[in-house]
């Protein structure tokens, strides 16, 4: 039975203080505020249409955001930049910036980064998923642990086609399969030619892929895409039955070297923020919180490869143990890679975790940030602002972030032989 709501009935405090400050709600008693948000950090333009439920302590709605307006919307500890819309599903933990879509159904877990005016249709599954300014994702996708850059506006951009998933869990019950869609030193400088995966596709991480590449519709990638440019196009796989043993590593050097170049390139990017972005951020209202938002969102995944990269180091001395026992040999250079990598992990993750990249190529960082003062008067936004550098000052942006990438891969390097043999 419907029970009818009684016309005296009253409607929550926070809903209340909500409305009153100018919010519109197609449907106030559909709408649940938690008593522990801050209506101060939600703007009065907010338009909420049908059910909602926003609650956390961080969350934080600025200006001229829509949200709801194809399903009812769970919005829990995230940070919504100017004129996003989420028109329906379940998002925390995480941040939209300036001019974010998202269709209906979606689900964004904990620790994704959406930069401005990218954008996702309908049902995009999201986990640790950090999209650079236009990534445009099609429908019916799972896209998470993972990175993409490319692309150099709304019209030209870095596209994911619809029933696309990103392979992120082995066999041997890992998650230290993080990929690498362009790179960080050159994708925050909106200039790289987009990435294309075609849909009902998918790419078994970790892998790195190059900007301009073409992977057609229904593919599925196992391999790198490291030469810019180039349509891939599969080999011909070979459907010979092989033995399975669950739990048996093989030559573990390239998952290693491909999740140390993640971190590094996520190190970089926090170093863009807080060196770069932090200044565009904070002129405008709520821009400190959001910054903080986005900042924390960086922290996270940096922590988050490293645990995922620790368990991995742990599943390790499982598998040499279950060899053994199995009398399953392996060469004497995958069994010496292995244990290396057992013996070195815990001092490669003090220095992953050490801040090392904060005293890398501190010279060309002043002159980058210098030339970022100069220009930032010149236009209103981010984005206008990286797109007005010349040829030469973006050149210098990308060698302050290649350094910190490439040295920062160098001093795992130095601790463990296992990068050195690929």
């Amino acid at each position: 039975m419907t029970r009818a709501i009684k016309k005296n009935a009253n409607l929550p405090e926070k809903v209340t203080c909500l409305l009153k400050k100018g919010v519109r709600m197609t449907a106030p008693f559909s709408v649940e505020i938690g008593n522990e948000v801050n209506p101060e950090r939600i703007d009065s333009s907010l338009i909420i249409y049908g059910a909602a439920r926003i609650c956390g302590e961080n969350t934080l709605i600025a200006q001229d955001i829509k949200l709801g307006y194809e399903a009812p919307v769970n919005l829990i500890n995230c940070q919504l930049g100017a004129a996003v819309e989420l028109k329906g599903g379940y998002f925390a933990d995480s941040v939209f910036l300036d001019e974010v879509t998202m269709g209906s159904n979606a689900q964004v877990r904990s620790g994704c980064l959406l930069e401005e005016e990218s954008c996702g249709n309908h049902t995009v599954g999201l986990k640790q998923t950090i999209l650079f300014p236009f990534v445009t994702l099609g429908s019916l996708i799972n896209f998470c642990d993972c990175l993409m850059a490319g692309g150099t506006s709304r019209k030209n951009h870095s596209e994911v086609g619809s029933s696309y998933i990103h392979f992120n869990y082995t066999p041997q019950q890992d998650k230290a399969t993080p990929s690498l869609m362009g790179d960080v030193p050159r994708g925050v400088m909106l200039r790289e030619e987009p990435i294309f995966l075609g849909g009902q596709g998918g790419i078994v991480g970790p892998l790195q892929i190059a900007y301009g590449t073409v992977i057609p519709a229904g593919v599925i990638c196992r391999r790198d895409c490291i030469t810019a440019g180039m349509l891939w196009s599969p080999s011909v796989l070979s459907f010979e039955p092989k033995k399975f043993v669950p739990g048996i590593y093989g030559d573990i050097s390239r998952k290693v070297n491909h999740n140390i170049g993640y971190i590094a390139n996520l190190l970089a990017l926090r170093q863009w923020y807080r060196f770069v972005r932090r200044e565009f951020f904070i002129r405008f209202k709520y821009g400190e919180a959001l910054y903080a938002g986005a900042l924390d969102v960086l922290d996270e995944a940096i922590v988050e490869r490293i645990r995922q990269l620790r368990l991995f180091a742990q599943n390790l001395e499982k598998t040499i143990i279950a060899a053994e026992k199995m009398k399953k040999t392996f060469s004497g250079i995958v069994l010496r890679k292995q244990k290396q990598f057992i013996r070195d992990w815990s001092q490669m993750e003090e220095y992953l975790s050490g801040n090392n990249e904060e005293e890398i190529s501190l010279k060309k960082k002043e002159t980058f940030i210098k030339i970022i003062q100069r220009q930032s008067g010149k236009a209103n936004s981010y984005l206008q602002t990286i797109q007005s550098l010349t040829s030469i000052q973006t050149r210098a942006g990308v060698d302050w972030l290649n350094d910190v990438v490439q040295e920062v891969a160098a001093g795992c390097m130095k601790i463990s032989g296992v990068l050195r043999q690929k």
